[in-house]
């Protein structure tokens, strides 16, 4: 699971192909948007990817580049309330990998939380942000 399924171990850009692989996932999946069920696969997802990418640290390598299930909580995150259309989930994978390599303040600082939850809480919070951008530029339009 720490690994997304296989997906970290793509031998170029493992974070990316794991947030398109949780993309590709999630537009399948057959839950809504707003439903309780996303809230409980992101809220348990969270949990549960603590402990598997913790389990992939070691004393020399703290964050691992194949520990990405972070990127699938990270992006499901990222579709909170947005519509399962093609467009908005190509914006979402956007958003998500532009502020997953940004790290815009503070979610930077989270990833000086040890072990797993610092893997895990960085992205989750980029998850939060790229919510927020694309459900307030929904708004917009």
């Amino acid at each position: 699971m720490g690994t997304g399924f296989g997906s970290g171990l793509a031998p170029v850009a493992p974070a990316t192909a794991a947030s398109f692989v949780a993309i590709v996932a999630y537009f399948y999946l057959p839950i809504s948007e707003d439903s309780v069920a996303l809230y409980l696969l992101i809220g348990l997802g969270f949990l549960a990817g603590i402990w598997a990418t913790g389990s992939l640290i070691s004393p020399s390598d703290e964050d691992p580049s194949r520990a990405v299930w972070d990127e699938f909580v990270g992006m499901w995150a990222t579709c909170l309330l947005l519509p399962k259309e093609a467009a908005w989930m190509a914006a979402a994978f956007l958003c998500f990998r532009v502020l997953d390599i940004v790290k815009p303040w503070p979610i930077r600082r989270l990833e000086r939380l040890p072990g797993g939850l610092g893997i895990m809480a960085d992205d989750l919070l980029a998850g939060f942000y790229g919510a927020a951008l694309l459900n307030g530029l929904r708004l917009l339009l």
